[in-house]
């Protein structure tokens, strides 16, 4: 059986925030942090380069904490 699968580097292998062109602490932009926390930092363009993705899923989880507290605060008081 023949592969084409050349993998040069024992890296590629393990978790993308390990790697050594990963880790420079350089910022990440919001897609990079989503992927990686979806794909449990596997990979960091799993979501693509556009940042409209990120930005939603960002202010989607602020609302629904913003619903949550407002929830909490109007309905404790008739319990």
């Amino acid at each position: 059986m023949r592969t084409d699968f050349d993998f040069p580097k024992k890296e590629l292998l393990g978790p993308v925030v390990f790697r050594p062109d990963f880790n420079s602490f350089e910022s990440i932009n919001i897609n990079q942090a989503w992927s990686l926390f979806f794909t449990a930092g596997q990979e960091d363009k799993a979501l693509g380069p556009n940042a409209e993705l990120g930005k939603f899923l960002t202010y989607l989880l602020i609302a629904i904490a913003l619903a949550g507290s407002l929830w909490t605060t109007v309905f404790s008081n008739l319990a």
